[in-house]
């Protein structure tokens, strides 16, 4: 294989299904096929039981929507270029027989948890007005999830510093997230360094540089994903991505198919990316 052939995946976006994303999956194939990826692997938010947080994510009902949906732009995509089936689920105790259920409806390459500190089910429940009380509850939930079996790979993990982020102390916080990773690396789970962070109240990828250099320590594999709620955010921030990698320790960068991960030597990619550094 020429060393400027395309590898890479964005392994992170959405559809109109989760009601906050715009773009047909076609859109988005398009979109990885302008930056030079090998493929993409759409992981629009999963369904839950009982309308819980029904208004970002789409409906039990529309599951096989979503399936036929990536299917068609899998089918429209050119030679030598993949579209696969993921999905983002999230994690929150008490609905793990859900999820594992869900998990076994189609044929997925990638399935991406996520604790949405957000969502207003999450609040109800863990939210008592004590900033960092609620963070190392995040943390600890963040550490069910990999333990859980469930994912593959655990989306913006730091994602809990946006809920306050003017008083986020990353070393206040670094016991907490160093208990929660240790449990983590014995999975065996990957986690995500997700580009968007950039876009979000506290602008750093998730996660930050510390965070992601604690991770190195341990070993624990990295997936990039845009989580890309549109076409033309496909490959944001690669370039940079893959050097936030290389200076956190890392040499290899992850990609699921059929639930196996892939690790490709961060060098390749980046000789293999024709995203140029000054696109965005």
């Amino acid at each position: 294989m020429p060393e400027s052939s395309p590898i890479f995946f964005d392994s992170h976006m959405h559809t109109p299904l989760c009601k906050h994303a715009e773009g047909h999956p076609i859109e988005y194939m398009e979109r990885g096929v302008e930056q030079g990826l090998a493929g993409i692997i759409m992981t629009c938010h999963s369904p839950m039981p009982n309308q819980f947080s029904h208004r970002v994510r789409m409906s039990p009902e529309q599951f096989n929507e979503y399936v036929a949906i990536v299917q068609e732009a899998a089918d429209a995509a050119p030679d030598g270029f993949e579209v696969r089936l993921g999905m983002e689920s999230d994690y929150f105790p008490g609905k793990e027989k859900w999820l594992s259920a869900l998990h076994e409806k189609a044929d997925f390459h990638y399935i991406l948890g996520s604790v949405h500190w957000h969502i207003p089910e999450y609040l109800d429940a863990f939210w008592r007005g004590d900033p960092m009380a609620f963070r190392r509850q995040y943390f600890e939930h963040l550490a069910d999830s990999a333990e859980s079996g469930l994912f593959d790979s655990l989306a913006h993990p730091d994602l809990v510093k946006n809920a306050s982020p003017d008083d986020w102390d990353f070393e206040k916080m670094r016991p907490f997230i160093a208990r929660a990773l240790d449990r983590i690396a014995k999975t065996g789970v990957a986690m995500e360094l997700n580009t968007s962070g950039l876009n979000k109240a506290y602008p750093e990828m998730n996660p930050g540089p510390k965070m992601l250099t604690m991770m190195a320590e341990r070993d624990i594999p990295v997936v990039i994903g845009s989580d890309s709620h549109t076409p033309l955010r496909v490959g944001d921030q690669f370039p940079r991505a893959l050097e936030n990698l290389q200076k956190a320790g890392f040499d290899t960068v992850s990609v699921f198919r059929e639930r196996r991960r892939m690790d490709y030597p961060i060098k390749l990619v980046q000789e293999s990316l024709t995203i140029p550094k000054s696109a965005f």
